[in-house]
């Protein structure tokens, strides 16, 4: 897909990168860490493969100077603050003299070019985020890259095509205007805002208006959200009533009453009846269970 030209100096000393992948069935999402390098596809790459997917580049540290061939020749900086858009059926060259940390988003040709006219000519574009989408973007991304490894597959789908949807919104000019925009957009508030709960599920100050404080949604549309989740209230109370169900596992020296009051039930009985309707058993039960499940001894001889 790429040439990787080598200078005699890291042929010398060596070359370091690190490089994590998610190859779904519509996008495939690198992130990647790397020693100084150029990165080449060529007219004779492109010739000799059927690679023609688009690729739309984030820094998140160092810098990418790329030069990209006809028809439109752009030479384009790209500094962490922006989205570099690559059409991977056309030449291209991508300098990164430091040590650069990127992310890159590979999405089919068909689907760009549904969702955005002449995409072809966006081939070397950087935009910033200054545009609804993109900022949204930004801070979609500032709270899934850290914790994407630890996602279930589900989790980690949806968050990645969450992006590639912000990506698309906000390249193009029409996206205040697009259906699939105004989703992806209140898909990346809805994940944020999730990501802000499980953040604060120990702080009894954990309601609606210090949500509707932290995010700029109106009340309303803070409800909305969670429709599909039962409501705000019953989706912070099942998140406490899960880490809960954790720390009487993990934390055995912990008393029941202690770990309830923690997660904001500061009532021992409303946390043991609201622990019950979502377990079917008592806080003290459920950790009695779980430990003789734990300490059972294991018979390798069967």
């Amino acid at each position: 897909m790429l040439d990787v030209p080598m200078v005699r100096a890291q042929l010398a000393t060596g070359f370091h990168g690190e490089l994590d992948t998610y190859t779904l069935p519509d996008l495939v999402y690198h992130d990647s860490r790397t020693d100084p390098v150029t990165l080449l596809r060529s007219s004779q790459r492109i010739a000799g493969d059927r690679m023609r997917d688009y690729c739309f580049h984030v820094m998140v540290e160092g810098i990418a100077e790329t030069e990209t061939g006809s028809p439109q020749r752009r030479t384009s900086t790209q500094f962490v603050p922006g989205i570099l858009a690559l059409d991977m059926g056309q030449a291209m060259r991508m300098k990164r003299p430091t040590r650069a940390h990127a992310l890159a988003f590979f999405l089919p040709r068909t689907v760009v070019e549904s969702a955005i006219p002449r995409a072809e000519a966006l081939h070397g574009k950087v935009i910033s985020y200054t545009s609804p989408p993109a900022r949204l973007l930004r801070e979609h991304l500032h709270a899934m890259h850290p914790a994407l490894s630890a996602m279930d597959d589900a989790e980690a789908g949806h968050a990645l095509h969450v992006a590639a949807q912000l990506i698309l919104a906000a390249f193009d000019r029409d996206a205040s205007q697009s259906h699939s925009a105004r989703g992806a957009a209140r898909a990346a508030m809805l994940g944020r805002i999730k990501h802000y709960i499980d953040a604060h599920l120990h702080s009894h100050e954990l309601a609606p208006e210090k949500i509707l404080g932290s995010f700029p949604v109106a009340r309303a549309t803070l409800y909305r959200l969670f429709e599909q989740e039962g409501g705000l209230h019953a989706y912070i109370r099942n998140r406490r009533l899960r880490k809960a169900a954790d720390e009487l596992v993990r934390s055995r020296s912990a008393a029941v009453a202690e770990i309830g009051d923690r997660l904001g039930f500061s009532y021992a009985a409303d946390f043991t009846r609201a622990f019950r309707r979502a377990y079917g058993v008592p806080p003290q039960e459920f950790r009695a269970l779980q430990w003789q499940w734990v300490d059972q001894p294991c018979d390798l001889s069967a």
